[in-house]
């Protein structure tokens, strides 16, 4: 098949061991960005086969109409609200999905937090212009951590908040509430006591038409100015600038953010970066190379098993009554 994988920004696709499972296709790697639906088509207008980077680049009715030879979209990881799945149905056009543990977004989650609880980036930096001591940290043991959602990162992060000697307790819908209980983690009695009563809340929850917006300018407003807000997770899950107004205000006192409503953000055009109490990372939470073998290694073996008449990870069965499988 002929297949294109877009958004590979670090040039490292080719450099995986998984990549030699495709070494009977004709693949095309793009390191760019490219949001434009033309350019895109264009570039696109002879792949039979799409792996996407997680939700780098948005797959549309439009986009789809002008590539009459897609036959197979292969996402990395879970499919989120970047391709449009009926259009792809209707057009006979098959999406596959992989899966991944977690860990490694819940690892660079603590690495966040513990980096903006002792300024780490404000002090290294001060070291290396011939400055010494600067600021005074906060520890961790003892405060409160708030996870909202307990679900496959959550429970993760969770886990390090007891390691580090932290109360933890957790938000979320019944379900996740209900499995936090049932391993021992406390859940907090309203939404507004956990915004409230936290000293660091971390967002785990999975973007949707339920959950964008999720977070308020007014569930800001009620935590600390000594709270930490760090998401990881999607940045369309807090209200359109209310972080960076909350910031602003002094509550809560700091953020710590892998994640931005248009990526990538080049030339630094964002307000959080302005911020001297944001902590901001390039969305390098999945961007672990175990992570992306695995990732990637999923994403490929789909295609191969689809090219052999097996399907595996198939989303949207229903597009094989629009168009056979090659």
């Amino acid at each position: 098949m002929k297949i294109a994988i877009p958004d590979d920004y670090q040039d490292c696709v080719r450099h995986l061991k998984c990549f030699s499972t495709l070494a009977d296709h004709e693949v095309t790697i793009y390191n760019d960005n490219i949001k434009d639906i033309s350019e895109l088509a264009a570039r696109f207008s002879n792949a039979q086969a799409i792996v996407l980077t997680r939700e780098r680049t948005r797959i549309t009715a439009e986009l789809l109409d002008r590539l009459p030879q897609l036959r197979v979209i292969s996402q990395t990881g879970k499919l989120a609200g970047h391709v449009d799945l009926a259009a792809c149905t209707q057009r006979g056009v098959a999406v596959l999905e992989g899966s991944g543990t977690g860990a490694a977004t819940a690892e660079l989650t603590w690495a966040l937090l513990l980096a903006s609880r002792r300024n780490v980036v404000a002090e290294v930096n001060r070291l290396h212009s011939g400055l010494w001591q600067g600021s005074v940290g906060q520890q961790l043991q003892g405060q409160r951590l708030g996870v909202w959602s307990y679900g496959r990162i959550g429970k993760q992060v969770a886990n390090y908040g007891k390691a580090f000697g932290m109360k933890v307790w957790a938000w979320g819908r019944a379900g996740s509430m209900a499995q936090a209980q049932a391993d021992g983690v406390e859940v907090a009695p309203t939404k507004q006591a956990f915004f409230a009563q936290s000293d660091v809340i971390s967002l785990h929850v999975r973007l949707n038409a339920d959950t964008a917006d999720m977070v308020s300018a007014a569930d800001l407003a009620g935590m600390k100015p000594s709270a930490l807000l760090v998401n990881t997770s999607r940045a369309e899950l807090v209200a359109p600038g209310a972080l960076v107004q909350a910031l602003q205000q002094g509550r809560p006192g700091f953020a710590a953010v892998d994640v931005y409503e248009d990526e990538p953000v080049l030339g630094a055009a964002h307000p959080l970066l302005q911020l001297p109490n944001a902590l901001c990372t390039p969305h390098l939470g999945f961007v672990e190379q175990d992570n992306y073998e695995r990732y990637f290694g999923l994403a490929f073996e789909n295609i191969n098993h689809f090219c052999a008449g097996r399907a595996t990870g198939l989303v949207n069965p229903d597009y094989a009554h629009r168009r056979p499988a090659p």
